[in-house]
């Protein structure tokens, strides 16, 4: 008896009995052992093998005569099906682990003599980590205005944990198998940096990681905006550096709180990524004047940029045109005056070009000085003195007077030149002449 007061089961004692007097009965087959290697292990005693892995089984029973081995298995949902069997023992390995071998391997030990027989069932998984690299992405919440972390590690079996911390410093913000972890605005700052490390059960060690940084939008816009009454104006706004992405919001700044421009016909507003756009039309100058706010807001900050519309009447273009026109004719009239009293030479070019007359044309000016009148007036009361004198009646005296000819070249004709003033000299003395012969006759 065994000790506590309990007998020991009728098939220990068979066995024992087989093993040590196997010349006596047949006995067995007992205590089955499996052996299923290059595996690990689960809180729960299941067996894990990772995908692409090598697993080596084996089994054993005592028993007299020697069991014959049989081997089953069973993927899930479906039936029991035979693996293979062996008179003595059974071993056999399992090159590339894939996930159609994972399920339920039996070890079935039958006594041909006896006909007695035992099984040993071990549950086998197959894992594998993503064969990837973890994504990270911040978003803001659906439905709230926090920030939410989302980390994706995906095709792997089973779900690999997630692990979100600051950094630097490595404060741990939250750990999960989905990944996703939601901060509030207390948490965040602009350029903060999360840390997301995915870990596998079969592997790496190490883990692998992913990083977000976070940062406010920055908005750039026009200024002013000018719209006449009845035509179309367009506001752009463009927002840059923000993430997770801005939430773009038009305002009008007319009442406290701010009015959010909702689309209508008057008002057309179109988004593309991080640009937005807000057409007015028809503009109005008592409706439509004044500030028009863009907003970009995200969970990390706000920012807002202000833009006048001035509203203003049309412009009469024609007007304008024959203004400009006018000045442009009364310039051109005034430079032509000035010209003309300025430059008399150029006028009488241009009278001689239109008359088409000869360009060597010779002009003579005359002129009488005063010292002159004076000689000839001496000239005379001498001449009448001599007639005075004369017994004969007095001859007429010709009187000369001094002829200041100015010979002007007009079209550097040199020979015309030359040619007038020898008629001159000629004219002077045939005058010179005449009054000789005149003094030279007789009383």
């Amino acid at each position: 008896m065994a000790a506590g007061g309990r007998a020991p089961a009728p098939w220990v004692l068979l066995c024992l009995g087989a093993l040590l007097a196997p010349w006596v009965s047949a006995g067995g087959p007992c205590q089955v052992e499996v052996n299923i290697s290059s595996t690990g292990t689960l809180p729960n005693g299941t067996l894990y093998a990772a995908k692409g892995s090598q697993v080596d089984f084996s089994c054993s029973s005592s028993s007299w005569p020697p069991p014959i081995v049989e081997w089953w298995f069973q993927a899930p949902d479906s039936r029991t099906e035979p693996f293979g069997n062996n008179w003595t023992a059974s071993s056999f390995k399992l090159f590339l682990m894939s996930q159609n071998l994972q399920g339920n391997y039996t070890c079935l030990a039958k006594n041909m003599l006896s006909g007695r027989h035992r099984n040993v069932t071990t549950e086998l998984l197959v894992y594998s980590p993503p064969p990837s690299v973890p994504q990270c992405w911040a978003e803001m919440s659906p439905g709230t205005f926090m920030l939410q972390l989302t980390c994706r590690w995906d095709k792997g079996y089973p779900d690999p944990n997630f692990l979100w911390t600051e950094e630097p410093g490595g404060v741990v913000v939250g750990k999960s198998q989905l990944g996703v972890e939601r901060l509030n605005q207390s948490q965040l700052s602009d350029g903060k940096k999360f840390k997301c490390v995915g870990s596998h059960i079969v592997g790496p060690e190490s883990g692998t990681s992913c990083m977000v940084q976070i940062r406010s939008p920055s908005i750039l816009s026009e200024p002013m905006k000018t719209c006449f009454v009845g035509g179309n104006v367009t506001f752009t706004c463009q927002v840059s550096g923000a993430y997770p992405p801005a939430k773009i919001l038009w305002l009008r700044n007319l009442t406290q709180p701010e009015v959010v421009i909702q689309p209508s016909s008057h008002y057309v507003i179109t988004h593309n990524g991080q640009s937005s756009t807000l057409t007015i039309r028809n503009c109005s100058q008592g409706l439509d004047e004044g500030y028009y706010v863009c907003r970009a807001e995200n969970p990390v900050g706000l920012r807002e940029v202000d833009i006048w519309l001035s509203v203003k009447e049309p412009v009469n273009i024609g007007g304008i045109v024959g203004t400009i026109v006018s000045l442009l004719l009364l310039g051109l009239a005034i430079i032509s005056g000035l010209i003309l009293y300025y430059s008399p030479m150029f006028c009488w070019k241009v009278g001689r070009t239109f008359r088409r007359q000869d360009m060597g044309d010779v002009m003579v000016l005359v002129d009488s000085e005063e010292e002159e009148v004076e000689e000839e007036k001496d000239v005379a009361e001498e001449e009448e003195e001599e007639a005075n004198e004369r017994v004969e009646l007095p001859k007429e005296v010709q009187k000369h007077s001094h002829i200041h000819r100015v010979t002007a070249l007009v079209n550097g004709n040199i020979e015309q030149m030359g040619n007038g003033l020898q008629a001159l000299q000629d004219d002077s003395g045939e005058q010179q002449s005449d009054t000789v012969q005149d003094d030279d006759r007789p009383v």
